[in-house]
């Protein structure tokens, strides 16, 4: 396949890609078909099946191109230059306004919620994110910014699970715009239980 060609069809796989994830953020995996996909997209149906397969494939792709893989990560957390709790909370800031505003990772999300209804295997997309959380905790305790009882792994799951909770019942019951209000209010609660105790001759954080 010549580079035009290439580039053809990374503009119809994205196209299907970016047509099928606002429609299965808006109405869910069972109420998406493939002939909404190719039409919302402008594509033919033999053009989803061509690049993917099935609807499934279609689905699968969406949760491996953002919402399992949260590319928003990668910058944010190598970043040195930041104190660790710092990248920690704007990770979760920048995690939080995606899934508000984005239709792949809103998209991903709810694919994510549907996947018993889904007939092929969805990665773990929290695996990476606890991962990252787990590194800057980690640093964070070694810069003398984590209280030490503290254990990074255990805690990062745990901070992990419980933000994506307070994203998805925020928004069901009081919309995606107060979801960066909600989350100032977990920082404000969670943080000093993670902090080293005043006084006792260690850094502490921001906010």
């Amino acid at each position: 396949m010549d580079g035009t060609l290439q580039e053809r069809a990374r503009a119809t796989r994205r196209s299907l890609l970016e047509a099928a994830a606002s429609l299965f953020a808006e109405r869910g995996y069972a109420g998406t078909s493939v002939n909404d996909i190719s039409g919302r997209s402008g594509r033919t149906s033999g053009s989803v099946y061509f690049h993917y397969a099935s609807k499934e494939g279609v689905a699968l792709a969406i949760v491996e191109d953002r919402f399992a893989t949260w590319p928003e990560l990668a910058e944010r957390y190598t970043n040195d230059a930041v104190p660790p709790m710092d990248r920690l909370m704007g990770l979760s800031y920048d995690i939080a306004k995606a899934l508000a505003e984005d239709p792949m990772t809103r998209a991903g999300a709810r694919l994510w919620a549907e996947r018993d209804i889904i007939s092929v295997p969805l990665p773990n997309p929290f695996a990476l994110w606890t991962t990252a959380a787990t590194r800057l905790l980690a640093q964070a305790r070694t810069t003398g910014h984590l209280a030490p009882h503290i254990r990074p792994a255990p805690t990062a799951r745990a901070l992990v699970r419980a933000f994506f909770g307070l994203c998805v019942l925020t928004e069901a019951l009081e919309g995606t715009a107060t979801i960066p209000a909600r989350l100032a209010d977990w920082w404000h609660l969670t943080l000093p239980s993670l902090q080293p105790a005043p006084g006792s001759g260690r850094a502490t954080g921001r906010r």
